[in-house]
């Protein structure tokens, strides 16, 4: 499969950037033609920021599913769409052609039919990272049934929160999963959060780890007992779903500030355009490579650069079901070394816990086949950069650090593998049809190199949010209110004498020490590059003096001995780095750190605990382990 629009030098980079800011409709309407359309858009973009109302290839007809598999069948048929990899090692991988994932998905579309879901129904799928779980979003996708994945480790009450405010009909789940060394008991879980959700009529469970569940009659239904149904019919095909461009696609929650799940909505043409494009784009995706991201499928990294976008290109998608730890810390690089993967995208979090193993882990494992490596949710700080570069891409693959986040539908800011010059600590430079800007607190733009502000974006692109489910209110005064007519990211950020963009973190997380505007990244940067340090996190707190003071929450290799001795090592080292006025006031060694499921620390958590509410810390529902916040409670300075 060809890619036309697929950016080749920096020349090809600075005219297309010019083009798509000159003249953004003509640009996103050229990549938008190499799509399969029912039928033509009438009108390629219409908005305002101010309501906000968003429209991308307005009287555009499509289904995405018949992009992600249909119109691949006569050409990659027999290429493998999906590789899965389970948990355990031992047991055997799957290999899921282009033509089979098809199949399939018609197959589980026609279940869903039957069990009365139509075009517009939400449907709630709560499952491991197992291949049926992307079958389960497809057909969904297939039959215009809206799709709101949460991942597979949320609690009941958060299910429930997320079932209540989309008010789905349907639940998709398994007997349980596998994740490392451990078992959870999803169906279990969701018999717990459907006691209060009465709109759900039926659960379809998938048979993953043989856990003994309830199921209860006329509500809950086998998967496999449903297939055979459908086999039984003599597997009819699934027409796909006509669908206009501006339908919804998928809901995807978020944790908001306020407690309260936000919930995200992407709609089907822009999406699968600029999924696509950022793909094909981001990674110089070639026909007939192995990519492999780490991401669940339960976040929109899994959305976009494992299903929607890969699939989207005919690529060959690497699903993982288990930990990058488990059974040892060189799992990653064993899956790499077997299904001679290509590109390899991963979390910074991930790459700084298997820095943690030392090079035993990855001695003796093949990873020629590696071309093009990626990084994704957070900046990656220069050491894992550099760890990374030359421990796992042996100094010959080009890293893409991106920054993009879930309401954003795909990367906005990134080095283009091989095109663009790297810088470590930066995301570069905006793709084509990303218009960034600074602005200071009272929104006016920061102009030139060299300056600290706001990140903003000041015209709309085709993957963006279009509003938060049943509370469009609540996206206007989230994204659109803080600055007049812009997209505000929530992010501060550094652009410098390149013009390179460099992400210092939520702008919450900007300290304002003494006067001076400090990054928590670029303490965190510095305190991460003594050597002893694993990772560490760090908040603002209330300083008599200083306005605010730098605390700082650290994991060391191993209980330190002289405490106090360490202290005065990290200090000397971030004054080294930084200066003497990033240096923290307080450092507590901790085990671990308050945690999403999706490895981003919760730094509201720990920015209370500093300053001593202990007691009001607000919603801790989406912590991977609580038992560390306890911890960190009792042991305050």
């Amino acid at each position: 499969m060809a890619y036309p629009y697929q950016i080749k030098s920096l020349e090809e980079y600075q005219q297309n950037y010019q083009q798509s800011v000159m003249d953004p409709e003509g640009f996103w309407a050229n990549v938008a033609d190499h799509f399969y359309w029912r039928r033509k858009w009438d009108k390629v973009l219409e908005w305002n920021f101010k309501d906000p109302d968003v429209k991308w290839f307005t009287g555009g007809k499509l289904n995405i599913t018949e992009n992600c598999l249909d119109r691949h069948l006569g050409t990659l048929g027999n290429t493998p769409a999906i590789i899965w990899e389970p948990n355990d090692p031992e047991e055997h991988h799957r290999v899921i052609t282009y033509r089979d994932l098809y199949n399939k998905v018609c197959q589980f579309a026609n279940v869903l039919k039957n069990n009365g879901v139509k075009k517009g129904d939400r449907v709630c799928i709560y499952m491991g990272m197992i291949p049926e779980l992307a079958i389960a979003v497809l057909a969904c996708a297939r039959i215009g049934a809206i799709h709101s994945v949460v991942f597979g480790g949320f609690s009941a009450q958060s299910i429930a929160d997320r079932i209540q405010d989309a008010q789905a009909s349907l639940v998709i789940t398994c007997d349980g999963a596998f994740r490392g060394n451990k078992d959870i008991p999803l169906k279990s879980v969701i018999d717990d959060a459907l006691i209060g959700c009465p709109s759900v009529k039926k659960v379809i469970v998938c048979t993953r780890t043989r856990t003994p569940v309830s199921m209860i009659k006329g509500r809950d239904l086998w998967w496999e007992d449903e297939i055979k149904q459908v086999e039984t019919m003599g597997n009819p095909p699934c027409p796909a779903e006509e669908m206009d461009a501006e339908d919804m696609l998928f809901i995807l929650y978020t944790s908001g500030s306020t407690g309260k799940p936000k919930g995200v909505v992407h709609t089907c043409g822009g999406y699968m355009v600029y999924a696509n494009y950022t793909f094909v784009n981001t990674f110089q995706y070639q026909p007939g490579e192995v990519y492999f991201c780490t991401a669940d499928v339960g976040w929109i990294t899994g959305h976009s650069y494992i299903i929607y976008g890969p699939l989207s290109a005919g690529a060959t998608t690497l699903m993982f079901e288990g930990v990058p730890t488990y059974p040892d810390a060189g799992r990653l690089w064993s899956i790499v070394d077997k299904f001679r993967v290509n590109i390899l995208y991963t979390a910074p979090t991930a790459i700084r816990s298997l820095m943690g193993y030392g090079l035993g882990p990855v001695n003796h494992k093949d990873l020629s086949s590696l071309r093009k490596l990626g990084s994704v949710g957070e900046p990656i700080n220069e050491e894992a950069w550099h760890w990374f570069k030359d421990h796992i891409g042996k100094g010959r693959c080009p890293i893409v650090d991106t920054w993009w986040q879930t309401e954003t539908g795909g990367i906005m800011i990134t080095p283009i593998a091989g095109v663009t010059k790297e810088k470590p600590g930066y995301a570069t430079l905006p793709l084509p049809g990303i218009q960034p800007i600074l602005v200071d607190e009272k929104g006016e733009e920061i102009k030139g190199n060299n300056v600290n502000g706001n990140l903003c974006i000041k015209f709309p692109w085709p993957g963006m949010l279009r509003t938060t489910y049943g509370d469009h209110e609540r996206c206007r005064t989230t994204y659109f209110a803080t600055y007049d007519n812009l997209y505000f990211t929530g992010d501060g950020c550094l652009r410098d004498e390149d013009g390179y963009y460099r992400i210092t973190g939520r702008v919450d997380d900007v300290l304002n020490v003494s006067g001076h505007r400090i990054g928590t990244a670029e303490v965190e940067n510095a305190i991460n590059m003594h050597a002893g340090v694993v990772e560490s996190a760090v908040v603002g707190y209330p300083h008599d003096i200083k306005g605010q003071g730098i605390y700082a929450y650290v994991i060391t290799e191993r209980q330190t001995h002289d405490p106090e001795l360490t202290k005065k090592d990290i200090l000397q080292t971030v004054s080294r780095i930084i200066g003497p006025i990033a240096k923290p006031d307080k450092i507590q060694f901790v085990s671990g750190l308050p945690k999403t499921r999706s490895g981003k620390i919760m730094r509201r958590i720990l920015r209370k605990i500093a300053e001593g509410e202990l007691d009001n810390l607000g919603d801790t529902s989406t912590l991977l382990d609580p038992a560390v916040v306890e911890e960190i409670k009792r042991s305050r300075l």
